[in-house]
């Protein structure tokens, strides 16, 4: 098959797979107000501790007319502005509700089928479309990117977004060698595919450089108790066994629905990554999860992974050529599995040694409703074993 070039799916080299507008520049139209007041002032009505309350009034907008003359960028941020009161409404007093009210659930449900992701907060929420360039003559980097929307607020969530933000727009060359990695490999150009796998290297020491300053400004203590606990979802989680009633979404029926929250396995890089040096997983119950976590990024993101997984066989390629590109191609696979090894130990310091707080913050299962560290070193240790 022909693999596309990024701007194919959305994509660039400058913002990989970050939002490719500028977000603090995009309007919503006069009937989304009231959303976007309650928005602005969310991290002042959570802890008031009766944010429902606060929510519950707010207006439906006109979906339809919205939905059908709104660009991409305005669907996002809407999406954005949904997803953060959604999670608010769910976790943002002491003991989360059996359902969600209609004026949040069907205009957010409008909104997800559009995007094509399940009707919960998402990592593209979260990261790739809540941030903007304080100078947009400057890079997408730190010191320069802010967040565009928080739940409580503070400097630890701020830095905790900065820093996905910073390594989504580094990893945005990664993407463009991984689409020329599959051209050269395929013209049989094996002096091309060495340098570019030395250059995908270097990309991935400036990734995990940046990774490695999460801790110089969020603390693990601020980031259980007064991050994560909004950005649960509602499968497998204790305190929702049953899912959220989404009350005015005609084709849930009044059934109680479960989703998975946003988690940073959500995140489309390392997917990528796999889908290049064709590393495969073990098909298990844990494999599952990768597929199903899948279906939660955008639907343009999907595309160009399942595209690139089918055009690339550039771990055959390196196997059949001289050393020197085998040593360049266990390299990149390596960095990817230190990559993951950060986040491992990341995990097991943010989350796991964290005492439980609060109803559905559980540390021994991920935002994802996932069992986060079987799940991470499984992973982290297949990548590693599929070196040349």
């Amino acid at each position: 098959m022909t693999l596309h070039g990024l701007a194919h799916y959305g994509l660039s080299g400058e913002r990989g797979y970050l939002s490719q507008a500028e977000i603090d520049e995009i309007m919503l139209p006069a009937d989304f107000a009231e959303i976007e007041n309650a928005a602005a002032r969310l991290s002042g009505l959570v802890v008031t501790g009766r944010i429902r309350h606060w929510l519950k009034d707010l207006p439906v907008p006109d979906m339809d007319r919205f939905l059908g003359s709104a660009s991409d960028a305005q669907i996002s941020l809407a999406m954005v502005r949904y997803a953060f009161l959604v999670q608010a409404h769910v976790w943002g007093e002491p003991a989360p509700p059996e359902a969600l009210p209609a004026n949040l659930a069907v205009p957010f449900v409008a909104l997800a089928d559009r995007i094509g992701v399940p009707p919960v907060m998402n990592y593209a929420d979260y990261i790739l479309e809540n941030w903007y360039r304080l100078d947009c003559s400057g890079p997408i980097a730190l010191g320069n990117v802010m967040q565009v929307q928080q739940f409580a607020g503070g400097l630890d969530e701020e830095w905790f977004v900065q820093i996905h933000v910073a390594i989504e727009a580094t990893a945005g060359r990664a993407l463009e060698l991984a689409v020329e990695l599959v051209r050269a490999s395929d013209a049989g150009d094996a002096a091309a595919v060495e340098a570019m796998l030395i250059e995908m290297e270097c990309v991935w020491e400036r990734i995990i450089a940046i990774f490695d300053r999460m801790v110089e400004k969020c603390d693990p203590y601020i980031y259980y108790n007064r991050i994560r606990l909004y950005i649960n979802g509602w499968k497998n989680n204790a305190a929702m066994p049953d899912g959220l009633i989404y009350e005015g979404v005609e084709r849930f029926g009044g059934r109680p629905q479960e989703f998975r929250g946003p988690t940073g396995s959500q995140s489309s890089i390392v997917p990528t990554m796999d889908a290049l040096f064709q590393v495969s997983h073990e098909n298990d119950e844990l494999r599952d999860l990768l597929v199903e976590l899948h279906h939660y990024r955008p639907r343009r993101h999907r595309a160009f992974i399942e595209d690139l997984q089918v055009a690339s066989h550039l771990r055959d390629f390196a196997i059949q050529r001289g050393q020197g590109l085998k040593d360049a191609f266990n390299a990149c696979v390596e960095q990817v599995a230190r990559f993951r090894t950060r986040h491992l130990e990341y995990a097991a310091n943010y989350i796991n040694k964290q005492a439980s707080s609060g109803i559905g913050n559980d540390p021994d299962i991920g935002t994802g409703g996932t069992p986060f560290m079987k799940y991470l070193k499984k992973h982290r240790d297949a990548n590693r074993a599929q070196t040349i």
